[in-house]
């Protein structure tokens, strides 16, 4: 569960209320299933990204397997603050799950918004929008079992098409205790459409608790557009940081110290293949030619990339 190379001693807490609470708004990187692991998440951290999500986890694999936790959650003594994102629909399992990670994460988050079939068929994700009951239970459940009163407690939701609904679930989170809501501003059948901002705008005036806008934010100008626009206390961003991972810190497209950054660190990390490689295809997605693709996305060993970048870019 934590990387071998750290002190597994409690480090120094930072607080993410206080980064909402510091007058600019928050830079956050989603929880991206395979993605968004500890490897990823120290990169983004460089570059100017104030807060991070794990992966979405199964909290009820997590707190019966110790091999899922082991698999599942890898954190550091520089990987803070952190989020540790949980699928869940018992309130004392989501509570269990917390206890367990508490002294690892500043936080952890109720997933409400995945609108994968699987998981809405299993209860998690995005059908919780339609159980607000069972979400003020889970948030106080985890607020009451958890000693540690600075512990987090969010949830990420999508909106509903009656926007009334969502304003409901929002303002029975808060009454129970969340310490901010994610809002994707689509509904649970939208994939590609526009995000609707209007919708998180409302929210937000309607709620006294942090708001944290997502959904299609691939710059930094982007990022400052919908916060003025929405008036959220923090921006999440999820595919545009997959292609610019220095996206916060004002880079348009992937900084070749970047890259290197990259390399050198999932190299550190033992990151597998797979993830290394396609962690590399959506960084270089703008940078290089269709031609330079097709050679770059079907190399099969780390040896062959690091020859690649070497010989192509001076990596």
């Amino acid at each position: 569960m934590i990387s071998d190379d750290i002190e597994t001693t409690q480090c120094q807490q930072k607080d993410p209320m206080d980064l909402f609470h510091s007058g600019q708004f928050v830079k956050i990187c989603a929880p991206m299933v395979r993605y968004s692991k500890l490897a990823f998440r120290t990169l983004v951290r460089k570059y100017n990204c104030d807060l991070c999500y794990t992966p979405m986890i199964i909290a009820a694999d997590f707190v019966r397997s110790v091999k899922a936790r082991d698999s599942e959650f890898t954190t550091s003594k520089g990987d803070r603050p952190l989020i540790v994102q949980f699928a869940a629909k018992e309130a004392q399992v989501l509570s269990d799950a917390a206890r367990i990670v508490c002294p690892f994460a500043e936080g952890i988050d109720l997933n409400c918004g995945c609108p994968q079939r699987w998981a809405m068929a299993e209860g998690y994700g995005a059908c919780l929008i339609n159980k607000p009951e069972l979400v003020q239970d889970m948030v106080r459940h985890v607020r009451n079992q958890v000693e540690n009163p600075r512990f987090s407690v969010s949830i990420k939701i999508r909106i509903h098409d009656d926007l009334k609904r969502t304003v409901d679930l929002c303002r029975k989170a808060e009454a129970t205790g969340v310490s901010w809501i994610t809002v994707h501003g689509r509904n649970v059948e939208e994939r590609y459409q526009p995000v609707h901002y209007d919708a998180i705008k409302i929210i937000k005036q309607n709620m006294s608790i942090p708001i944290v806008a997502n959904g299609d934010i691939k710059t930094l100008k982007e990022a400052e557009n919908i916060h003025h626009m929405t008036e959220a206390d923090g921006v999440m961003v999820a595919r545009g940081l997959l292609a610019n991972p220095a996206m916060f810190a004002g880079y348009e497209e992937t900084p070749l110290k970047c890259i290197q950054d990259w390399v050198d660190i999932a190299l550190e990390h033992g990151t597998p293949f797979t993830c290394f490689h396609h962690h590399l295809m959506y960084m270089m997605e703008r940078i290089t030619s269709k031609q330079e693709k097709k050679v770059f996305n079907v190399l099969s060993s780390t040896s062959a990339v690091l020859d690649y970048l070497s010989y192509h870019y001076g990596v």
